[in-house]
């Protein structure tokens, strides 16, 4: 039986992961910071430690086959390190990276992800890039607005994305962790259409069974707002490039199908599978998830 070490067990995608890995049969093993609150299924071997950790990071490799990778932040600065220790103990690497989607552009999205794929081709490992398109779940974002009213802020509402279900990266991911066909590829995973930050609003009242309204943010105020949330870099990334997506929104891809045989999730199944993050009333509020990729 196979072994896998999942880095980003406990998150948005990495948890679909491990359940689908599990439903396969094959050994998990997850390195997390806190394994007290991670609530990752029993079945999984849970190493304590951070991504940069040597010593955590060989030990939560030791015995795995390959390793999925979710690097957690825009730092370089442990690329090289992290990746040779997976190199010394895994044979493939499976890394989710992000995608150029917008006119004719082609292969990783700027910022860390480039870097991440140079360093694993370089490792002497097999690998496979899964290149996301913008995540779903970065939409529950608006979940306390939704929770509290019927209208939405957001700087760019005609911003327009193939926003991709977590589910279906989860799925692409697991494929590529165990089918050695794979190796040597970078796909692009997306949703099923293109559709902008209005459009998804729209589409999260449907599940609801409400109707949203959606409102133009000053964009001082939501730069504050991500600032406060994911720190200056984020905020300024993000903001230059949904600005971008409003005059260029990026294409729909065909990764889902090349791999899985069928089309992309649509939003809307998403939104529906989501019904009860919008619907609780609670005082917590939903940060963009997913990482970097996001």
């Amino acid at each position: 039986m196979s072994a896998v070490l999942v880095i980003g067990a406990t998150g948005t995608t990495g948890r679909h992961i491990v359940n689908g890995l599990l439903d396969r049969g094959v050994n998990v093993r997850a390195l997390v910071r806190s394994p007290l609150t991670a609530g990752l299924p029993e079945a999984v071997t849970v190493v304590e430690g951070a991504i940069e950790d040597r010593e955590a990071l060989a030990a939560a490799a030791t015995g795995a086959d390959s390793a999925f990778l979710l690097w957690p932040s825009w730092d370089e600065e442990h690329v090289d390190d992290v990746v040779s220790v997976l190199a010394a103990h895994v044979g493939h690497i499976v890394y989710l990276s992000a995608a150029r989607l917008q006119g004719g552009e082609e292969g990783a999205m700027d910022g860390i992800y480039p870097r991440v794929e140079a360093a694993i081709r370089a490792a002497g490992v097999t690998w496979t890039f899964v290149r996301g398109g913008g995540f779903a779940a970065n939409t529950l974002e608006w979940a306390k607005q939704i929770r509290s009213g019927d209208v939405v802020r957001t700087p760019f509402p005609d911003a327009a994305r193939p926003l991709v279900h977590e589910l279906d990266l989860a799925d692409v991911a697991v494929r590529g962790l165990l089918d050695a066909d794979m190796a040597g590829r970078a796909f692009d995973v997306t949703g099923a259409e293109v559709l902008t930050q209005r459009e998804q609003v729209g589409a999260i009242g449907a599940a609801l069974g409400r109707e949203l309204r959606v409102e133009t943010q000053p964009l001082e105020e939501a730069r504050a707002d991500y600032t406060t949330m994911m720190g200056a870099e984020f905020a300024d990334t993000a903001l230059a490039h949904w600005a971008t997506l409003v005059e260029a929104p990026e294409r729909v891809a065909d990764g889902v199908q090349q791999v899985l045989g069928r089309p992309p999730r649509p939003f809307a199944e998403w939104a529906r599978d989501h019904v009860e993050d919008f619907a609780q009333r609670t005082t917590a509020g939903y940060p963009g998830q997913g990482g970097p990729a996001g």
